[in-house]
């Protein structure tokens, strides 16, 4: 009787051990796994701790900026309602695949300025006779794929599809902007790198080499021949793990033969657009966030209302909207960016050019 109550006694412990030891496991495997990044290293660490814009112990946003605005009661529900999908009447996921266009982006040429938009915040701009590639998430592998997922027809371009780079330009270390998979893949194709501080980090632990990447805090400039990039603040944050605001996020002006565009990233509304105007001039092109806003997080993405005061300010010749169109990140409709898009136009006569994703837009 004894012996035996403690054989199963033991049994019952260690298959308990074992039960919890899965999820341990599991955990483990997903924080070693490369996509997560490793901490900077020291001479990187130091040039963040010098920045002005990073003070008790994180970077900061211009102005105090909340990253959620609702009840704090309302945090766990509104978790719950996007991870299940649970959103009432809302439809976050298109019905039917969306319409796209497969292009031959090799057969572009860079001497023609024009942009080609991949769904979410990933495109192709040409500018100045050099090609860019922005925010390219276009090879979902594992992890991001425990997180998100292209809308149906969304997910047409690959790493393959793309041409040589001359500039890989990072705005910020989310999962939907900086893909490890695709950018594993396209390595080889990529010339140079512009990336906010704190970025390189990722890029480095994933090979690539030092030397083609150039890593900007607000404000700086890196100017290359007929070309270049000033680095501008956004109202936004990073977390691509547990430690909030260890590296930079941002939006950047091109400048190339006379013309600017505006690659906005991720952010909520603030005086920067009006900012950028006064201090820049006429921006030709200005690649603006919308969608993924609710009021929860009124702050750190913009809403329609601010979509339409940052047009307002900035006083571009052409819009293109971007960050919808391929994931579902918050309770609103799918479509509901492009409507919100058009009215803003209509009501501003404001030029905005509406493309489906891989449609090449001249402008």
């Amino acid at each position: 009787m004894y012996k035996g109550f403690t054989k199963n006694k033991t049994m019952i412990l260690l298959t308990i051990l074992l039960l919890l030891s899965v999820p341990a496991a599991v955990a483990l495997i997903l924080l070693i796994h490369p996509a997560f990044g490793r901490r900077p290293n020291a001479e990187r660490q130091a040039r963040i701790l010098a920045s002005p814009n990073y003070r008790d112990g994180q970077f900061q946003n211009q102005i105090p900026t909340p990253q959620f605005t609702g009840s704090k009661n309302a945090v766990l529900p509104t978790l719950w309602r996007m991870l299940s999908g649970r959103q009432g009447k809302v439809e976050r996921v298109p019905l039917a695949p969306l319409p796209a266009v497969k292009t031959d982006l090799h057969a572009l040429s860079p001497d023609t300025d024009l942009v080609v938009w991949f769904g979410h915040s990933s495109y192709l701009l040409h500018i100045g006779g050099k090609r860019i590639l922005v925010d390219p998430v276009l090879d979902l592998e594992f992890p991001v794929t425990l997180m998100m997922r292209p809308f149906p027809g969304t997910d047409i371009y690959h790493a393959d599809d793309m041409p040589d780079i001359d500039y890989l330009v990072i705005t910020h270390e989310h999962w939907d902007h900086l893909d490890y998979a695709t950018l594993r893949k396209m390595r080889h194709k990529v010339k140079h790198v512009i990336c906010p501080l704190g970025v390189a980090e990722y890029l480095e632990y994933w090979h690539y080499s030092p030397d083609i990447i150039t890593e900007t805090d607000w404000h700086d400039t890196y100017s290359d021949g007929n070309i270049t990039f000033i680095c501008l603040p956004t109202r936004h944050f990073s977390n691509r793990l547990f430690r909030r605001n260890q590296t930079l996020w941002a939006s950047y002006l091109v400048q190339a033969d006379g013309k600017q565009v505006y690659l906005g990233g991720d952010g909520g509304y603030d005086e920067r657009f009006l900012y950028i105007r006064k201090t820049y001039g006429h921006v030709d092109l200005a690649m603006m966030e919308n969608g993924q806003y609710n009021d929860n997080w009124a702050y750190i993405h913009m809403r329609p209302a601010d979509l339409e005061k940052a047009i307002s300010d900035l006083q571009p010749k052409q819009v293109f909207t971007v960050h919808h169109d391929k994931f579902a990140l918050a309770p609103h409709d799918w479509d509901e960016p492009h409507r919100v898009a058009r009215n803003i136009a209509e009501h501003n006569s404001i030029h905005l050019l509406d493309q489906p994703i891989g449609k090449v837009t001249k402008y």
